[in-house]
């Protein structure tokens, strides 16, 4: 079974992030520029938050607030549920599943090397099943 150390292989190594004191507008324009739901909020080297569109919809706009005055800290969720890079793809999609997430850092040690998203997770588990299928396939038609 893979684990998240294979997943991030095929990723590359690009880790958005946003500070703490970053407007709530840089932050939603950052996502927009990379293409990606949700940035890691470092202070340094430190996670210590987790900011994303659907943040953005329920505590800015939901609540009239201005993204250009509110602060990422104000909005993001913390602490952040995180991997390691041992965590098998399995226990990868229990997490996300049963604390209704779509994007779970991966740490090593106190360093974050990568971030998985639910679509991650779901081509690792639809690829992980056709190569069974077809390991099957092959063994039934022997």
């Amino acid at each position: 079974m893979r684990n998240a150390r294979h997943l991030l292989e095929g990723k590359g190594d690009a880790i958005y992030s946003a500070a703490p004191q970053d407007s709530v507008l840089t932050a939603i324009r950052r996502m927009a520029e990379h293409h990606v739901g949700a940035l890691l909020v470092m202070d340094g080297e430190r996670l210590v938050g987790i900011v994303s569109e659907r943040d953005y919809a329920r505590k800015v706009i939901l609540m009239d607030r201005s993204s250009r005055d509110t602060a990422v800290a104000d909005i993001m969720a913390a602490p952040v549920i995180t991997v390691t890079p041992t965590t098998t793809l399995s226990e990868c999609m229990h997490t996300v599943t049963t604390q209704r997430i779509r994007h779970l850092p991966v740490v090593d040690g106190e360093r974050v090397v990568g971030v998985l998203s639910i679509g991650d997770l779901v081509k690792a588990v639809i690829d992980e099943q056709s190569e069974e299928i077809e390991q099957l396939q092959t063994y039934i038609t022997r």
